[in-house]
């Protein structure tokens, strides 16, 4: 039997509530007689607009609060961005749905100039050292510059700050109906998605059996397994926001295919391997290909990266 009401948790971004708004009318569409109410909540990383990611505490910021309030009993269910999703849960609390992905491709816009047309020392607006560090050893000429906010507010930067360029995830450009904005999709051979890239996950309280029998029916199988290898593998990196790893997943009728990546910062040094196996091995899949990129030279990029950023915490005064 349909529970009558149920509560989502969202950040009050245009993406989130597009995001949570799609999960709302899904349902409805589903138990006519639900009431969906959308809780919104302010998370840390909303708050803190002038500082990048990497140097405040990377996907946790966009989480916390909203699974405080999930413990706490004030909503069922959270919709996620699943890029912004930590590897690892509060207690009580967990994902148990991710939906069919979007496109994953990251996407540019620019005055018209493709990528690999752009002027020498081109100005590049992104968010995330995986994008910077790709882009970089492709063209270790670009400049690039780190922007914040709501994806309209990183379009307007392209020419508030005197950008060539600025580089966004095909997904949310989507769902928000900014297509006509972009100049060029760029192939994940170039820029490989991060990990989670354009799927949405609801996290629910484990024992909640009613909800949880209640959301199942987002589940995407093909989706669910490929995000859930790339999320192996980034659990086993250790890795967050401040850290350049990217992977993306395939399946194919019962075969996963994995392609994972990590680099420094600067693009200068880099390792990138892929796994292929069955889709029921997901997450060993993505452990073992994460095994295979530390030991072909991802371990000591790693540690030159946490030692930077080691350092970069003890200059910025708290």
């Amino acid at each position: 039997m349909a529970l009558k009401q149920l509560r989502i948790g969202t950040r009050a971004s245009q993406l989130a509530l597009w995001q949570a708004n799609w999960v709302k009318s899904e349902l409805e569409k589903r138990y006519p007689g639900m009431a969906v109410e959308l809780v919104k909540i302010k998370t840390t990383g909303d708050k803190i607009l002038d500082v990048p990611l990497a140097q405040v505490g990377g996907k946790g910021l966009f989480v916390k609060e909203i699974e405080e309030a999930m413990l706490r009993g004030e909503i069922d269910i959270a919709v996620h961005s699943m890029k912004d999703v930590p590897t690892e849960f509060p207690e009580g609390l967990g994902l148990v749905c991710i939906t069919e992905r979007e496109d994953p491709r990251d996407a540019v816009i620019s005055r018209g100039v493709t990528f690999a047309d752009l002027p020498r020392g081109a100005k590049i607006g992104t968010s995330a050292l995986r994008r910077q560090a790709q882009l970089l050893k492709v063209r270790p000429d670009l400049e690039m510059v780190v922007i914040r906010g709501n994806v309209e507010t990183r379009i307007r930067k392209l020419t508030e700050e005197n950008l060539d360029a600025v580089i966004l995830a095909t997904a949310g450009l989507k769902r928000l109906g900014f297509t006509d904005a972009v100049t060029e999709y760029l192939p994940v051979e170039l820029s490989l998605p991060a990990i989670g890239q354009g799927a949405l996950g609801l996290e629910c309280r484990l024992d909640d059996t009613a909800v949880r029998g209640t959301i199942d029916f987002f589940n995407h199988p093909d989706t669910a397994h490929a995000v859930r290898a790339e999320r192996a593998l980034l659990w086993r990196c250790e890795g967050g926001c401040q850290v350049p790893i990217a992977a993306h997943g395939q399946v194919s009728g019962d075969t996963l295919t994995l392609v994972g990546f990590i680099a420094s910062v600067d693009g200068t040094r880099s390792v990138k391997e892929s796994i292929t196996g069955p889709v029921a091995d997901c997450e060993k899949l993505g452990i073992a290909l994460a095994e295979k990129l530390l030991a072909d030279g991802g371990h000591e990029i790693l540690a030159e990266v946490y030692q930077r950023e080691v350092a970069r915490e003890k200059e910025i005064p708290v």
